[in-house]
């Protein structure tokens, strides 16, 4: 494998967590998952004044926190699944903050980001947003996982920002794979089609639309 720090980004619900942890397995790499864990998110699901702030801010500081650690104890030196890119954090903030809380954000991501060091390799998961709330309502009825409802509209919102960053984006090699029809959590048939794509990379942006369907 050219790469040895792997990154795996996409919207909520579009598999980055299962698929960070196949990869792993199969290259015999480490997976590194981000933490999730936020005491803010009840208030801003709340509709909390400030809370949206909070939330965001915390989860900047655990991302950072996160990588940086992985960096120090140079990690990255290893083959590395991570299933999100610091990058990530923005996205959410353009989304969630308003012009003011936006203002402090930006000066604090700027320093912060100033620290992490970029993929090797970026994996974009892409699907429809119909989609997305699918599964995610699909989750939402598992009782071993505390997931909400999804809100279509902000599921919407969301994907549109991530498809907006990614035709944009240019500082990685980047492999956009389109995953509506294929199932990464059964397949190791899809797992390993997707390791030779990996294996192929070099520069720019390639789109993959996998063979095996679900």
């Amino acid at each position: 494998m050219p790469f040895q720090y792997i990154a795996i980004e996409g919207p909520i619900g579009v598999g980055k967590s299962s698929l960070a942890g196949r990869l792993a397995a199969h290259l015999d790499a480490t997976a590194v998952l981000e933490e999730t864990d936020n005491p803010f998110l009840a208030d801003f699901y709340a509709g909390r004044a400030g809370a949206a702030l909070q939330a965001q801010l915390f989860y900047l500081l655990s991302r950072h926190r996160q990588l940086l650690a992985l960096r120090q104890a140079d990690l990255f030196s290893q083959a590395t699944i991570c299933d999100y890119v610091f990058d990530k954090d923005k996205i959410f903030a353009y989304l969630n903050l308003d012009d003011n809380e936006l203002f402090i954000y930006q000066r604090l991501y700027d320093l912060l980001a100033k620290d992490i060091p970029l993929p090797d390799l970026v994996i974009y998961l892409q699907a429809p947003t119909d989609v997305l709330v699918r599964r995610l309502r699909d989750r939402a009825k598992d009782p071993e996982r505390e997931t909400r409802d999804p809100d279509p509209e902000y599921i919407r919102e969301l994907n549109e920002a991530y498809q907006h960053f990614f035709f944009h984006y240019s500082a990685t090699p980047l492999l956009v794979v389109e995953t509506s029809q294929f199932d990464l959590h059964a397949s190791d048939e899809a797992v390993d089609d997707l390791i030779r794509q990996l294996r192929t990379m070099n520069r720019g942006t390639r789109y993959y639309v996998p063979r095996t369907q679900v």
